[in-house]
């Protein structure tokens, strides 16, 4: 009996009813009586943490839309952590890729967050058997990918979204097992056939935290972004919907407005932007696509500074925060409603919110950080923010009073000039389509597969 998933029209368990659905240990998956045709193309198992919608974040997106690119050049398997399955069948001609979830091995529920993610990667890297090559992404995923590669004698490719030595305030949320994750990242990274970074920056970062490791071995491949999925609304009906939809989450689209999206992380820096915040014109609406807390200690720090915005700006200041995780088109259509996009992380290796901010058509005011500088064209496409870090692995700023002015600065500038603002969105449109595009990605990470294979 052959174990596969079946193509389905929504993110949902496999029904009772289908045959052989179920869950058999911790893993959700469905029994199809036929076995798959053997192909001749390589097989690909992608390992992950993030799959949407059952997990959001950059990592996350960036493997949903790399499973869908790679589908029609080879066969591709999807492994991620949590319940939800769904969504292809593996074999040749089948472009969607198989889906599989795994939640904690029951003995480690409970357990320090990163044992149990240690757990997880076990069960996983036992079922990539028939795999040619597993590419893993973030440290979550890091060690099913290394396990694996030594259990099936496969080669091992890992995408740096993130590294651990360069987050310390990990152990913040995560306490003994920061080691844990650290460790996991290490062994991977040091093991590893070879190692895909999502910017220059970051592969000058892989190398000085992992000097070990032969340059030879660390390729850069951009995110990429979806162009199709992340436009403008155009027609009428489209739009009507668009106006709908920003107006129902609070927002008024008659205003001018200043979007964030992301989680609510010390690395994505929205403590301050919500000092930065208080300089703007109280015409300027703030809207804060902000959830899922790394901590309770940092998102009750978010919203005493949110709190404290509102209060400082009256009844009718315009701090627009939505919580919850938004559909991409909802999400398409706050974007399209604002007159500027802005990131203030003090570590980020690409930045794919920021490509999918100019897909829509906003101008990026961003923090000149990590690999922000090669999406962010300043002066160009947006704005870049300078920033001087410590150099302790946590990005904080040296002189945070500065920083904080300069990022009001840049929005206030940004926000006075709405002719200039949307010129730089087009721009930033332009530059999406010509520098990231998926189909390019696709080819040059089958590149890297067919170097680690000798395919």
């Amino acid at each position: 009996m052959a174990q596969t998933i079946w193509p389905r029209a929504s993110w949902a368990k496999p029904s009772p009813r289908e045959p052989g659905a179920g869950k058999i240990g911790n893993v959700w998956t469905v029994t199809s009586p036929e076995p798959q045709p053997p192909s001749s193309r390589l097989t690909v198992d992608l390992l992950t943490r993030e799959y949407p919608p059952h997990v959001y974040g950059g990592a996350g997106v960036h493997v949903t839309e790399l499973a869908s690119v790679l589908g029609p050049l080879a066969d591709v398997r999807v492994r991620h952590f949590g319940e939800e399955a769904g969504a292809g069948v593996v074999g040749p001609g089948k472009p969607e890729p198989a889906v599989t979830g795994y939640t904690t091995p029951a003995e480690l529920t409970g357990a320090n967050p990163a044992l149990a993610t240690l757990g997880t990667d076990v069960v996983i890297a036992r079922d990539c058997a028939g795999a040619d090559v597993v590419h893993s992404h973030t440290w979550y995923a890091n060690l099913a990918g290394h396990l694996a590669g030594l259990l099936h004698d496969v080669p091992h490719v890992v995408t740096a979204h993130s590294l651990e030595p360069l987050r310390p305030w990990k152990a913040e949320q995560l306490g003994g097992g920061y080691a844990l994750s650290s460790w996991a990242e290490r062994t991977a990274y040091l093991g590893a056939s070879a190692i895909i970074a999502v910017s220059a920056g970051m592969r000058d970062d892989i190398l000085r935290c992992y000097p070990e490791l032969d340059p030879g071995r660390v390729h850069v491949v951009h995110n990429g972004i979806d162009l199709g999925g992340w436009r403008r609304p155009s027609g009428d009906a489209a739009l009507a919907e668009a106006d709908r939809t920003v107006r129902r989450l609070g927002i008024d689209p008659d205003r001018p407005s200043v979007v964030f999206v992301g989680r609510i992380t010390r690395q994505k820096g929205l403590p301050y932007l919500l000092r930065a915040a208080a300089e703007l014109p109280a015409s300027v609406q703030l809207v804060l696509c902000a959830g899922a807390p790394d901590t309770p200690e940092l998102m009750a720090e978010v919203r005493d500074l949110v709190s404290g915005l509102r209060e400082a700006r009256g009844r009718d200041g315009g701090v627009v925060w939505i919580e919850q995780m938004l559909p991409r088109e909802e999400l398409v259509a706050v974007l399209a409603a604002g007159t500027a996009f802005v990131c203030p992380s003090v570590y980020e290796p690409l930045g794919i919110v920021n490509l999918e901010a100019m897909a829509v058509g906003l101008p990026v005011v961003a923090t000149a950080t990590g690999g922000i500088p090669e999406v962010v064209d300043d002066g160009v496409t947006g704005a870049l923010v300078p920033i001087d870090q410590a150099d302790d692995g946590t990005g904080t700023p040296l002189d945070p009073d500065r920083f904080v002015a300069d990022l009001g600065e840049a929005l206030n500038r940004m926000v006075a000039d709405p002719a200039r603002a949307a010129a730089m969105g087009a721009a930033g449109r332009r530059r999406a389509e010509e520098h990231f595009s998926w189909a390019a990605i696709a080819d040059r990470t089958m590149e890297v597969y067919r170097r680690v294979t000798g395919a």
